[in-house]
């Protein structure tokens, strides 16, 4: 089944272009305001979104995108307002994906929640603390409903690791670009086009690149190796820095128009 995270992928490609992926967390700044900010997301040319859990406890998440979270949750936001945030997503035309710690799916139900990924318009999930050897029953549930599990593998990944963790992805592969949390950075590590390099030798998945991307800059670069950017803490950090909602909206909006570019430049 073609989802149309793989429709986008194709396009991409046609273009001599990487996809632009834009990391919220559902229920942020506020409900409702999470939809006008993926509105201003999609008005500034992200090409995809991800659609964030929040969660009390994350693994990978750094202080931005925690503090958002927190913000959220504080507000209530469940399961089904990510499940409203990715439907308001992909009602605009775009691909979205939901990004989950593994709790919040065993809590609602393995096969309930790839369904409602699916129900709603979603592409896939980004699980990363759930290892292929405990992931059975999500991959039955992802088959079963159409949708692409996306796995996330780091510099530290093995060679022989690396090959097993990239044959059971589709959609993308999520290439951490670094040992560490999510947070803008003002530099891109080394390491991540040489991961994307090794993941090219074991898989023909997509690669996109993730942890670190502010700037139109390191848009460009990422742009140059990979075939996805994936920017969250950035966009973040200007809708918690805004002193409005308004000017936190026009802010993200004109940080994906840069991003926008620099994915065109890079190749």
């Amino acid at each position: 089944m073609t989802t149309t995270l793989d429709q986008l992928f194709v396009k991409v490609r046609a273009e001599n272009r990487a996809a632009l992926i834009a990391y919220i967390p559902a229920g942020f700044p506020t409900i409702e305001g999470c939809n006008k900010a993926i509105a201003a997301l999609v008005a500034g040319g992200v090409d995809a979104i991800e659609i964030g859990f929040p969660y009390s406890d994350p693994v990978m998440d750094g202080p931005i995108i925690q503090a958002a979270a927190e913000r959220s949750l504080s507000q209530g936001t469940g399961a089904a307002d990510v499940f409203a945030a990715l439907k308001c997503a992909t009602d605009l035309g775009v691909a979205a994906v939901v990004m989950t710690y593994w709790n919040p799916i065993e809590k609602y139900g393995v096969d309930e929640f790839a369904k409602s990924i699916a129900t709603n318009g979603g592409s896939g999930v980004i699980t990363p603390d759930l290892t292929i050897e405990e992931s059975d029953r999500w991959r039955d549930a992802t088959n079963k409903y159409g949708i692409s599990p996306i796995y996330v593998v780091a510099p530290s990944t093995g060679d022989a690791r690396l090959a097993k963790v990239t044959a059971r992805c589709s959609g993308f592969i999520y290439a951490a670009s670094l040992m560490g949390v999510t947070g803008t950075r003002t530099s891109i590590s080394s390491g991540a086009s040489d991961l994307v390099a090794r993941v090219r030798k074991v898989s023909n998945v997509p690669v996109a690149v993730g942890l670190g991307v502010s700037n139109r800059d390191q848009a460009r670069e990422v742009a140059g190796y990979a075939d996805g950017v994936i920017v969250g803490s950035a966009f973040i950090k200007c809708l918690l820095d805004a002193k409005s909602e308004d000017e936190g909206l026009k802010a993200i909006t004109a940080l994906a128009q840069g991003l926008a570019e620099g994915v065109r430049e890079g190749r």
